[in-house]
């Protein structure tokens, strides 16, 4: 095949998956602080197995945010995901909680002090991505991914689907041709499931949601299309495997289709950077698309810890823009304050949204009227387009 012709594959896991039940955790204990005081400082860290919970990491937050409060916010986070099961239940699991507070000297090199504005909680590269493949400016192969477990999760939750349980996988092949996706060659859905379900029966479940996700005429060939390929998965999610917080950042970004950075995102308040600037990144590229300045855009931003200004901004739109990429640089800093206090601030990250962000990708979604998925808003097209006009 030649360099425009080619396979490309992605993956995503459901909210029930044992590293995303660790991530919701993390991510609920992130609102908990950030609902009693937005500005507290959250790294929680979390794993998970047969009944048993650890919850691991350091805060600075309100007293009222016990351990008590952590373990409660970890068994509702169960419940809602939906595991009542012998091997790992809400009601039943054993809940151990070491969080700690914050190191000062961590604190000291991120908080403001007299001149000094506040620092990046940690050295770091972050990327955003955005191409014109998808209506939400994604790459195809994880959008349909995460589409299909989606509304797999939506007919488990609805009661439409009660045979199916909350851990499952997904993975999606695209055939591209001149760069641009044309159909699906291979579809790949395990699904954890009811004992009295074969694996005919829950490939026959799967399909309709499969072709419902997928454009007309992209569906793969039958002898592709891979369901349960061990043939049973009836135990899963943590009594299956152990989970542990930040182990699925590929499938929480672009699906393998665009860099990632060195950190992860669930567990973390917005002034750590590996988050904030990953959402400013992505908020930048996904505008620069927004404004057909390019078909495809990746942005780098680099810190180091205590320093407030990013080091680097990096743009690349791989031969497709339409415009200078010196001069964008320059635009997209001039429109958008990218120390960790600005992007804060521009994006009101201040407050409890992330829980939602912690299955089917952190980016992709509708920007929602609470701020939640404000990275996503696609308010800087005008501006871009009059610089360029």
């Amino acid at each position: 095949m030649s360099k425009k012709s080619y396979l490309f594959t992605s993956e995503s896991v459901s909210e029930g998956h044992p590293d995303k039940v660790c991530d919701r955790i993390s991510d609920s204990i992130v609102d908990a602080f950030l609902a009693a005081d937005p500005e507290s400082r959250v790294a929680v860290e979390t794993l998970c197995t047969t009944n048993r919970v650890v919850l691991a990491g350091e805060v600075r937050g309100p007293r009222s945010v016990t351990h008590d409060v952590m373990r409660e916010c970890a068994r509702n986070a169960i419940k809602d995901i939906g595991y009542d099961q012998a091997g790992f239940s809400w009601k039943t699991a054993e809940i151990d909680c070491f969080v700690h507070a914050q190191s000062v000297d961590i604190a000291q090199g991120v908080d403001a002090a007299g001149n000094k504005d506040e620092g990046a909680g940690d050295q770091g590269i972050m990327f955003g991505h955005a191409v014109n493949e998808t209506e939400h400016l994604m790459p195809a192969p994880i959008y349909f991914a995460h589409r299909i477990l989606k509304l797999l999760s939506e007919a488990r939750r609805s009661g439409a689907e009660p045979g199916l349980g909350p851990d499952a996988k997904s993975q999606v092949t695209l055939l591209y041709e001149n760069g641009k996706p044309v159909k699906a060659t291979s579809v790949v859905v395990s699904t954890q499931h009811a004992e009295n379900l074969d694996q005919a029966a829950v490939r026959e479940i799967v399909r309709p949601y499969v072709k419902q996700v997928l454009p007309e005429g992209w569906m793969c060939p039958e002898h592709e299309f891979y369901v349960n390929p061990t043939g049973r998965f009836v135990i899963g999610g943590p009594d299956g495997d152990a989970g542990l917080t930040g182990r699925k950042i590929i499938v929480d970004t672009y699906g393998g289709a665009a860099p990632h950075g060195g950190g992860a995102f669930s567990g973390k308040d917005p002034t750590k950077v590996d988050r904030s600037a990953a959402y400013a990144a992505r908020y930048l590229a996904k505008n620069v698309v927004g404004a057909k300045l390019a078909d495809k855009c990746t942005i780098q931003l680099s810190y180091a810890i205590g320093v407030s200004k990013p080091l680097s901004v990096y743009v690349n739109t791989y031969g497709t823009g339409k415009v200078d990429e010196e001069k964008l640089i320059k635009v997209l800093t001039e429109m958008m304050d990218l120390s960790p206090r600005g992007i804060r601030q521009h994006l009101k990250l201040n407050r409890p949204i992330y829980g939602r962000t912690a299955a089917y990708g952190h980016f992709g979604h509708e920007p929602e009227a609470d701020g939640g998925f404000s990275w996503e808003k696609l308010d800087l097209v005008a501006g871009l387009q009059a610089a360029f006009n």
